[in-house]
């Protein structure tokens, strides 16, 4: 549990020589054995303790139990179909989740796998699996010295059902009490300090290709496992170090049988297979090979047989490499594999052992029939056996990752200025682009699949999607795209026809209607990525791995500065496909669980919730408790903020037609034409369970934002109309804003008669940090910016354990939790970033850090909760967690984009662009009507039949 003076550490908080000796350090270090000075760090004998999560209180169960019936039926529905639902609260998974996680393996988009940091691996998200272990046996000369043992303590997770032939007959003798787990993402350290031989210094330094801007190596499947041997006794000591690994395809796949082994010299051109682990031969390390074994060792080695011959030889029989493909395995039967590195080290000696593992799962196949090829196999071909190219590559190229992971680490690191907690959190947030369901093509259109559906006499067909040659162009002002309309390939329900059509987007206050005509059967057509050194394939990552969605934009839009500081080619791959995606309506019917209702999928116009789950880019909006496109929040987040960053005119004038749309989809939410949105007395917006009424604080401030953006985008563009009109919109409904809003030191959650409409809400100025971010003028005045944030951080952080939890979502004036909903109580990790981020451009670095690093505390200190490594979307002030491995708390970018604007932003003139807009007599006449129209008084009635208000 969180301690009451753990919030006043010092400020060198993790030195090493806390958990490793100052002699261990020094002769581990070279050849990078050492850890680094700021890092994460463990012991290996620390309790793993298991995670709570959170409980919805009586009267929030009583208020959503027509939602969660129609939860229920729908989990139930999909399930018959073999489909897992988007989000699915009832089905919990056997093994509960503990606090043991570390930094995952391998690139992004190509799956990966978790290590824990007592050197298990788990939380595969391609190939789950058994029996991945890395042993040493070290014996000296004389032989009156032997040692050999699992390098990890205790026996793994799930393997005590083992018979005694199996890998529990191992000798586990680590106790961790002097092993050290040390993570500074996309690498980890493990120091054993004499264990298992007293004598003997190890570090094993787990190194994965995430290289910021490096579009190839950081898709690549592998990883490097570096052992630097120091012996410090009397005798020279043969080390034998042995990685194993299991054959598995995933779940319980490891029992169905057909699965086979074989060996491989990479200088030999053997043919590749699926998983490779490898080791480097060198003048001084041997390496052999047991192709397979065992866990029950019938018809082969038992995994105790291949300990015991180890614990006597050292290593295996050289002649194993010549064995060949192995017998597949039947079912119920396990293989596994072996490699062994030896060396003698001498006395006072040094010595560098290196493994690598590999994976190749070239293809991707979504639930509903889509396969697209990964994007590594631009470089390694579609084989599924061209993990031997990727391990060899991985064992020779190491050592250029590690120096470009350090150029690009080192500038944060070394700056004393930064507290030292913020250096390894920073880098360790981002395990969720590799850990995070994260998916990336080659950007080529993918092969269609067609089930029939159950009992028709359909075969099944496959087809390649098609490139869409239809150009957009600005011309006079005027947006004008072509209106091809194709149906889906769905079936149709209540004998309604439904389709999928290209939206036509022009200027004016009207959206411009779809056009009739509907062609064949064909999905939305597939974009293909942008041709030359900008087509960097196709990206896709989980809004959490319990909300199964891709790219959830609302989330995204905090995530996203992570990929936008060190991938910005996948960040603007992400918006073009967002860009596309306003500019289609799917006519197919889905049910709204929230209220029951139901409505087209994709509205045209309107920023797609998600880009799906089962059939991504396809079928959009997998998220079906509200309808989407009746969220407040979506649109406003789409614009400028990517165009302003990149500068990339090419990318602007790209998406300016989406954009155009975008806002112009939002004119209809501005009931009384006062230039601002009002809500619509429901959860219309990120915050999915927390109604809001009437202008609100968060969405009327990204409204305000995005006019600002638009306007500016537009002459930037050259597109005058459209940047007169969005400066009108821009003054007019900044006035509004602050009238019904501002209190005098803050803005009120709504504008409505609620008993939380005065709430304190953490994310109030979500609209000015977007405005910042974006190199925008300030919104509001900078005293009532500062005067909110203060009132946040006195409030909604100091007033909740002291300021060592983060920042709740909401806060009543008188200094209580919002007990409105349960997302208001909640702390959301990634908000709390954003309004750390915020208070840093704003210069109140205190407040900033102070904020954050109460997430740090109660997510990642030894001291808290336990959520390191599966960061989640939100946690109680009890400590209780919601949706682990969430995409959010990537938003710490965000506080480093504020310390560190891109370039595009810092070189821009230092003027105003919005005073470079200038009005026509039209728009002037307009706005002095404006000026004198009298403002409504707060408790006005809105003119929407989804709001209900007393007057």
């Amino acid at each position: 549990m969180v301690s009451g003076n753990l919030f006043h550490c010092r400020r060198n908080s993790w030195p090493a020589e806390e958990y490793v000796g100052r002699t261990a350090l020094q002769l581990l270090d070279f050849d990078g054995g050492s850890p680094p000075e700021q890092a994460w760090r463990r012991r290996l004998n620390s309790h793993a303790n298991l995670l709570k999560e959170f409980s919805v209180t009586f009267m929030e169960a009583m208020r959503m139990m027509s939602l969660g019936l129609r939860l229920w039926s729908y989990v139930r529905e999909e399930a018959s179909h073999g489909r897992k639902a988007p989000i699915d609260p009832f089905t919990k998974e056997k093994c509960k989740p503990s606090a043991s996680q570390g930094v995952p393996l391998g690139g992004m988009g190509s799956g990966s796998i978790s290590r824990g940091f007592r050197g298990e691996f788990k939380n595969w998200h391609i190939i789950p699996g058994l029996c991945e272990t890395s042993p040493i046996f070290v014996s000296r000369d004389g032989g009156n010295k032997k040692y050999s043992s699992v390098l990890s303590p205790g026996h793994h997770e799930g393997l005590k059902k083992c018979n005694d032939s199996g890998i529990s007959s191992w000798d586990w003798n680590l106790s961790g009490q002097h092993s050290t787990y040390h993570a500074l993402f996309p690498r980890a350290w493990t120091v054993y300090d004499g264990e298992p031989d007293p004598d003997l210094k190890i570090s094993c330094r787990q190194i994965s290709p995430f290289i910021p801007h490096d579009y190839k190596d950081s898709s690549l499947p592998a990883s490097v496992f570096v052992y630097t041997l120091v012996n410090t006794g009397k005798d020279r000591a043969k080390v034998s170090l042995l990685m194993t690994w299991a054959n598995s395809i995933g779940g319980f796949s490891h029992h169905s049988g057909g699965h086979f082994n074989e060996p491989f010299i990479t200088a030999k051109d053997n043919p590749p297979v699926t998983f490779a682990i490898a080791a480097c031969e060198t003048q001084n390390v041997n390496v052999t090979v047991l192709p397979v074994f065992g866990l029950s060792g019938e018809g082969h080695d038992s995994a105790k047989q291949m300990w015991d011959r180890m614990k006597q030889n050292g290593h295996f029989d050289r002649e194993n490499f010549e064995a060949g493909t192995s017998m597949p395995s039947s079912s119920g039967e396990t293989l596994c594999a072996a490699v062994s590195a030896s060396t003698w080290v001498e006395p006072h000696g040094r010595c560098t052992v290196v493994f690598g593992l590999a994976w190749s799962s070239p293809k991707i196949k979504f639930q509903k029939g889509c396969t697209y090829n990964r994007r590594y196999t631009e470089f390694y071909g579609t084989s599924e056996r061209s993990a031997v190219n990727l391990v060899h590559d991985a064992l020779t190229k190491y050592r250029i990752w590690e120096e470009e992971i350090e150029k690009w680490q080192n500038p944060i690191l070394k700056n004393e200025k930064l507290p030292e907690w913020y250096k390894f959190t920073l880098f360790n947030e981002l395990y969720f682009l590799v850990a995070g369901g994260t998916v990336w093509t080659d950007g080529q259109p993918p092969v269609i699949d067609e089930k029939p559906s159950p009992g028709s006499n359909q075969q099944k067909s496959s087809k390649r999607g098609t490139r869409d040659t239809k150009q957009e162009s600005v011309k006079d002002n005027h947006v004008k795209l072509t209106a091809e309309q194709v149906t889906n390939g769905g079936d149709l329900a209540n004998g309604e026809e439904q389709s999928v059509s290209k939206y036509a987007a022009v200027h004016g206050p009207q959206m411009a209607k779809a056009t009739n005509g509907l062609g064949s059967q064909e999905p939305i057509p597939y974009l293909l990525s942008k041709n030359g050194p900008e087509n960097v394939g196709k990206f896709l990552y989980l809004e959490g791995v319990e909300y199964i969605m891709w790219c959830t934009y609302d989330v995204h839009f905090y995530a996203s500065f992570a990929l936008l500081d060190l991938f910005p080619k996948i960040e603007l791959s992400i918006q073009r496909d967002f860009a596309n995606a306003v500019l289609y309506e799917d006519r197919r019917r889905m049910k709204f669980l929230a209220d029951g209702t139901s409505g087209i999928r994709k509205v045209k116009g309107a920023v797609p919730h998600d880009l799906g789950t089962h059939d991504p880019w396809h079928e959009m909006n997998a998220y079906n408790i509200h309808d989407t496109s009746k969220w407040k929040d979506l649109n406003p987040k789409f614009v400028y903020r990517d165009f302003a960053a990149t500068g990339d005119m090419s990318f602007g004038r790209d998406v300016w037609p989406a954009v155009c749309a975008a806002m112009d989809y939002m004119n209809q939410f501005d009931r009384d034409g006062d230039g601002l949105i009002e809500n619509d007395g429901f959860p219309d917006q990120t915050y999915d369970a927390w109604t809001v009424h009437g202008i609100s604080a968060y969405c009327g401030g990204l409204w305000l934002a995005a006019l600002q953006a638009a306007a500016t985008m537009a002459h930037r563009l050259g597109d005058r109309p459209f940047a007169e009109k969005y400066k009108l919109k821009f003054i007019q409904a900044k006035a509004v804003y602050e009238a019904k809003l501002w209190n005098g030191s803050y803005f009120n959650y709504d504008s409505g008669t609620s008993s939380n409409s005065r709430s304190i809400q953490a994310d109030q100025l979500a609209g000015q940090w977007y405005a910042a971010s974006s190199g925008l003028p300030p919104l509001f005045d900078e005293n009532k910016i500062r005067s909110a944030l203060q009132k946040i951080f006195e409030f909604n952080v100091m007033k909740v354990k002291g300021g060592r939890l983060g920042a709740v979502n909401g806060m009543t004036p008188n200094g209580k939790v919002d007990e409105t909903c349960m997302q208001s109580r909640e702390i959301w990790t990634g908000v709390t970033y954003g309004v750390a981020a915020n208070m840093l451009l704003h210069g109140m670095e205190h407040q900033g850090f102070t904020t954050a690093e109460g997430i740090f505390i109660a997510g990642w200190s030894e001291e808290g909760y336990g959520y390191w490594f599966q960061t989640p979307e939100g946690w109680t002030i009890d400590g209780h967690y919601r949706s682990l491995i969430y995409m959010r708390p990537l938003a710490i970018w965000a506080m480093q984009w504020a310390r560190s604007p891109p370039k595009a932003i810092l070189d821009a003139p230092k003027v105003n662009l919005m005073d470079r807009i200038h009005l026509s007599p039209q728009m002037i006449r307009a706005m002095n009507e404006i000026n004198v129209r009298k403002i409504a008084p707060d408790n006005r009635c809105f003119p929407s039949s989804a709001f209900r208000c007393e007057c």
